[in-house]
């Protein structure tokens, strides 16, 4: 191994059990959002929309690096950290907007908001 190689990987399988529940949440909130969409067009705005792709786009990105970060990547391990900041602080932000999204989705951003804030505290144990 080389100095850019993780050499302690006892958090890895917590944060990709972390990451593998934010992709649920991200699939169920579009598919909650398609069928408000259908049945309940005010509960699914165009923000909450906005919401759910960009939730989606990360949805594909973290697993990605997670794997880099499996094989030994301290780059990709640190890039799992960055994404899983921006994301708490879009979420904890975007919660607190008046009228941003409906009551379910700010609920669904608080906890995206969690398992990141989970992510974070397990990429920066690996790391020391």
């Amino acid at each position: 191994m080389t100095t850019r190689d993780i050499r302690n990987q006892t958090m890895l399988p917590i944060i990709g059990t972390l990451v593998r529940a934010y992709v649920v949440i991200a699939v169920l909130t579009v598919v909650a959002l398609a069928i408000l969409s259908a049945v309940a067009p005010d509960q699914a705005p165009r923000d909450a929309w906005v919401h759910a792709v960009v939730v989606v786009v990360f949805a594909a990105l973290l697993p990605l690096r997670l794997r880099s970060a499996q094989r030994g990547s301290v780059a990709a391990l640190r890039a799992v950290g960055i994404i899983a900041a921006v994301l708490f602080l879009a979420n904890v932000i975007e919660a607190m907007i008046p009228d941003f999204a409906p009551g379910w989705m700010r609920i669904e951003m608080i906890v995206i908001a969690l398992v990141m804030l989970g992510i974070i505290g397990s990429v920066v144990r690996e790391r020391v």
